[in-house]
């Protein structure tokens, strides 16, 4: 077999894309629509792929984003997406050299991190991903929950709901997002194309439920309303001998305060002929777990979501704040990129941190995955010291590093790439 891994081409999406919806087990993207939104936010230059004489075999491409981190810094960061081998070509290394490939070039284009969802989260763990940030998801029993709403006491305007077309929506969307992006770890810039992507509604994707619906919150009137809140929702119907029994299906619901979003919320598990709520991605501390009068009937379920890679760890390690002061020197395992190698020194706080090379005693012993796990401050390098992931040779060092990783507020994605 003779194979050729090289950059794409704008004339060859087409066939490439076809190879990645082939290995994923049929149309990624039914609708035109939808397959042109992909098109539109590829970055050629880096996606790659191999090809077999004249068929494209395997696939991989990064998008760029902007990564919260804690302490509200962005971190330019690359996207890993579209990762496919043909199942024709399965363990001939071809996904081992396009990760090689892949987070060699990410190192030469300066991003300190590299980010992926997983399909199957057992593949990249040897290639030094680990996961950073959890996601919730609920079914919550409408006809026997309600939510309640904290009192206002900010002095400002009532909140005030208002539909709005869909069409219109991009702006209030956006505005809102924005403002929220630098508040949790986790959270992408959404760069130019990916705002509109996020409103794309073709028939093909509604699985029997309604076109996507905006409903926006707001304080004020006239031209000094401020748009403080958004949810993008569809309305599943379902009727049985009893009456209606719908579904109201979250796509998205985001508020910049806590009255806007309760007030929101609300509304979403009031919505006539529905009985239930479903969301699939919510931060594991969203605080609608605190606003529903029974918690047992809304169903909660928490899985992994975005998986991180320190391709520069000095650089990413230096790049976020930390809760506590901390000064210690990691030694750190990292076969797939020797680079990252050795004892590295972490002194920081809340204010500002750097993270250089050193050759002092090493205080605790990891590879890059468990501090990659740790980068986002989901998971706490005392938790994965108790699986013994994590070695701690200094005494009180792993206390230490515990209180400094943490993240006051939970990381989270917000929606896949």
């Amino acid at each position: 077999m003779t194979t050729d891994l090289r950059v794409l081409e704008a004339s060859e999406w087409d066939s490439w894309f076809g190879t990645l919806e082939r290995a994923f087990g049929g149309a990624l993207s039914s609708a035109a629509e939808q397959r042109e939104a992909w098109r539109s936010v590829t970055e050629y230059e880096r996606s790659i792929g191999v090809r077999d004489g004249d068929e494209w075999v395997a696939t991989a491409g990064a998008f760029t984003f902007g990564l919260t981190v804690p302490g509200g810094n962005v971190v330019s960061a690359a996207g890993v997406t579209m990762v496919s081998v043909a199942a024709t070509h399965r363990r001939r290394g071809i996904l081992t050299s396009m990760m090689r490939r892949q987070l060699d070039d990410v190192r030469s284009w300066g991003q300190p991190l590299a980010l992926l969802t997983a399909s199957e989260p057992a593949i990249y763990g040897r290639f030094g991903y680990g996961a950073g940030t959890r996601q919730l998801s609920a079914e919550i029993d409408t006809s026997r929950v309600s939510f309640r709403v904290p009192a206002d006491d900010t002095g400002t305007q009532a909140v005030r709901l208002r539909f709005v077309e869909l069409a219109d929506a991009l702006e209030p969307v956006e505005s809102v997002y924005a403002r929220l992006v630098a508040t949790r770890p986790g959270m992408l810039e959404r760069r130019p194309g990916w705002d509109r992507t996020m409103l794309i509604d073709p028939p093909e994707i509604r699985e029997g439920a309604s076109a996507l619906q905006c409903v926006v919150a707001r304080r004020g009137e006239g031209d000094g309303a401020e748009t403080v809140g958004y949810a993008l929702y569809r309305i599943k119907p379902e009727w049985d001998a009893a009456g209606p029994k719908g579904t109201v299906v979250i796509d998205q619901v985001a508020a910049l305060d806590p009255v806007a979003y309760a007030t929101m919320w609300r509304f979403l598990g009031e919505i006539d002929l529905t009985s239930t709520v479903s969301v699939s991605n919510l931060p594991v501390d969203d605080p609608f777990q605190f606003l529903v009068s029974d918690v047992r009937r809304a169903n909660i379920r928490v899985r992994d979501s975005l998986y991180v890679r320190l391709v520069e760890l000095g650089a990413a390690l230096a790049a976020r704040t930390y809760q506590a002061p901390v000064d210690v020197v990691f030694e750190v395992d990292d076969a797939f990129c020797p680079w990252n190698e050795g004892r590295w020194r972490l002194t920081g706080d809340e204010k500002g941190a750097s993270c250089e090379r050193t050759a002092d005693a090493a205080d605790l012993s990891l590879s890059v995955r468990e501090l990659a796990s740790m980068y986002l401050g989901d998971i706490s390098p005392a938790a994965l010291a108790r699986a013994g992931l994590v070695r701690e040779l200094r005494p009180g060092a792993l206390a230490e590093a515990s209180a400094a990783f943490v993240s006051p507020v939970a990381p989270w994605l917000p929606h896949g790439f």
